[in-house]
């Protein structure tokens, strides 16, 4: 039992911990992790239990008399049909059986059920759900919601309608309302965002890009103070400094994102969000979970990617994931604006809303996609407690902000170090590992030409713009200097409209960044890295040459 004890005890409810136990089968220990208290006697019960390996008592979850008993009789038919099989694979029958009648693909494998034990489940389940009026998951949530409430019922003693309950009520009918829930949803993230990436986060990653700055200029002086080898002093200057540092300036935004959303949580606001959006994404394959992750994509994938740890299912998890990259993140604001203001003036407004809902609606078509091919069945079952809405724990939104800063340096740093020198070294040298002075005689100019002819269908098959999406890999700003740079700065007169159509929704849609990348492996692991890497570059590829050709 957790802090919410505090609550009850604030508004003069009692709890008969000795009858819950006895309800449950199973200790129970009341805790306050604010205050600190019980905790030491939930350790002790603990080891006491794993010492002496105390099982709990055998229950019985589903009522006889409740609803006519279909539960119970179909609970009861499916564990004897099935019971020879559960021993034999070493699971629990009673468990076994209900997770046969919810679907549980991963147990009903384990249980080798033949074709027609499998069909009687079918009719058993079928007649169930016909006496229940309700279909299969929901009957057993349904069971299991109706013993909470009569263990409450018995062993929760309150003293009426507590004064967080009524403030909640007030709030929510304003937060969840049918015509309000959504607006004010969408004001408060566009508020955060708007703090996050152009106020507080903006201003503390402008303060450590000037500290960067000022200890790559310090660097960059001694080295040549010191007669460093112009090989050596690039690596460590145009490498570890300006590209690693570069990446680590995201981990203000991530800092400040984080802070407003461990905010949201710790008040009870995330859940009436999940809440809301559940039956929207449950149409496309998700819960109304990832709607966060998914907005936070729009701001930076980073986070976006590590926040889905939040969510209870793995399809879910990895399904949210798989989508992110899809949602326009803020890095690629500088490419927009360049090609819209060079080639399309007039109409930046119209192009810049058009990227944007092309990237919802591809991760829509890819959601439906995923559904149907990798991810099949249905989002996890969302059944959830609202909370009362709660001042944030200061404890809570320190120890969220330093586990995902230190996770960000940790796990991301190394892989983002690792390939910020590989592409150094591909552009500062030839086959032969002579320094070169001109990037076109580079390793990756001769990559980018490699890459040209792939690229030309779409009319994108100058090196200098393939080597630019190359460099984009390690950050999506960088595409629109390395264009620049390449171009001599005459990149308007070098490109026709039509490409430039073509690169705004090749970069709109193409691999996301190393430091998104990084996070995705640390998440996924490395074969769904490259996965998300190839599939996104497949599909930018389409869509871009589907936009060439309209335009030419």
């Amino acid at each position: 039992m957790s802090s919410l004890m505090d609550e009850v005890a604030a508004n003069g409810g009692t709890i008969d911990v000795n009858e819950m136990e006895a309800q449950l089968g199973t200790p129970v220990v009341p805790i306050s992790a604010a205050k600190n208290q019980g905790v030491d006697e939930l350790i002790d019960h603990a080891i006491h239990i794993a010492k002496y390996q105390e099982k709990p008592t055998r229950m019985d979850f589903c009522d006889e008399s409740d609803n006519g008993g279909a539960v119970h009789r179909c609970i009861h038919a499916v564990a004897h049909l099935i019971q020879d099989h559960a021993r034999e694979a070493g699971l629990p029958w009673r468990f076994s059986a209900t997770k046969v009648i919810e679907g549980d693909e991963a147990v009903i494998e384990a249980l080798k059920l033949d074709q027609n034990e499998l069909e009687t489940v079918r009719h058993i389940v079928l007649q169930m759900e016909q006496e229940r009026g309700l279909d299969h998951s929901a009957a057993i949530a349904d069971m299991r919601y109706s013993f909470i409430q009569k263990v409450a019922a018995e062993t929760v003693h309150k003293s009426g309608v507590s004064r967080e309950q009524e403030r909640s009520a007030r709030l929510d009918s304003v937060l969840t309302g049918r015509y309000t829930a959504i607006p004010v949803f969408i004001g408060i993230m566009a508020l955060v965002f708007w703090l996050t990436f152009n106020v507080i986060g903006a201003w503390l990653q402008g303060l450590l890009e000037n500290g960067i700055g000022a200890l790559t200029d310090a660097a960059d002086a001694m080295l040549s103070s010191a007669g460093v080898g112009d090989a050596i002093h690039g690596l460590i200057i145009e490498g570890v400094f300006e590209g690693v540092g570069s990446v680590l300036s995201f981990i203000p935004i991530i800092i400040t994102l984080f802070f407003f959303l461990s905010l949201m949580e710790d008040s009870g606001y995330i859940a009436r969000v999940a809440f809301v959006m559940d039956k929207l994404l449950r149409k496309i394959g998700l819960s109304g979970r990832s709607i966060v992750p998914l907005l936070i994509g729009f701001g930076c994938t980073v986070p976006a990617v590590m926040s889905t740890r939040t969510l209870p299912s793995e399809r879910d998890r990895k399904m949210t994931i798989l989508l992110t990259p899809f949602m326009s993140c803020t890095a690629k604001l500088p490419i927009y604006a360049f090609f819209v203001n060079a080639f399309f003036p007039g109409r930046g407004g119209l192009i810049m809303t058009g990227l944007y809902v092309l990237g919802i609606v591809m991760a829509i078509l890819i959601a439906l996609l995923y559904r149907k091919a990798i991810f099949k069945g249905e989002a996890a079952p969302f059944v959830m407690e609202l909370p009362n809405y709660r001042m944030p724990s200061a404890g809570n939104v320190i120890r969220l902000l330093w586990d995902k800063s230190k996770d960000f340096l940790q796990r991301a740093f190394s892989v983002i170090l690792i390939a910020t020198i590989v592409v150094w070294i591909l552009q500062s040298f030839d086959f032969r590992f002579q320094f070169v002075e001109n990037s076109h005689e580079s390793i990756l100019a001769a990559i980018a030409g490699l890459l040209a002819p792939v690229m030309a269908p779409i009319g994108l098959g100058d090196w200098r713009i393939c080597t630019s999406l190359i460099t984009g890999f390690m950050a999506k700003e960088s595409v629109v200097s390395t264009l620049q740079i390449l171009f001599g700065g005459s990149v308007g007169a070098a490109i026709t409209a039509a490409s430039a159509g073509s690169l705004l929704v090749f970069s709109l849609l193409y691999a996301p960044c190393v430091a998104a990348v990084a996070a995705i492996r640390r998440e996924l692991g490395t074969r769904w890295m490259f996965f998300v890497i190839i599939w996104q570059c497949v599909i930018a590829w389409i869509a871009a040459f589907a936009t060439y050709l309209i335009i030419s």
